[in-house]
């Protein structure tokens, strides 16, 4: 049985961001603008993800 997957791309600069923005960004190695990244899909990354929800684009592989 395979795990789900998601696919999130930073789509919106970390410029002028909170504090907090920035460090959940970076806990997630989203490293640039355009950058994407694949997760395990976990209630762990899904909060993370939840709380940046206005600067990534989230794709369910």
């Amino acid at each position: 049985m395979s795990e789900k997957m998601i696919k999130a791309t930073l789509v919106k600069s970390l410029i002028g961001q909170k504090q907090g923005t920035k460090r959940t960004i970076d806990a997630l190695g989203l490293r640039k603008l355009n950058y994407s990244k694949e997760f395990k899909d976990t209630p762990e990354v899904r909060g993370m993800l939840f709380k940046v929800k206005h600067m990534v684009r989230v794709e369910e592989i």
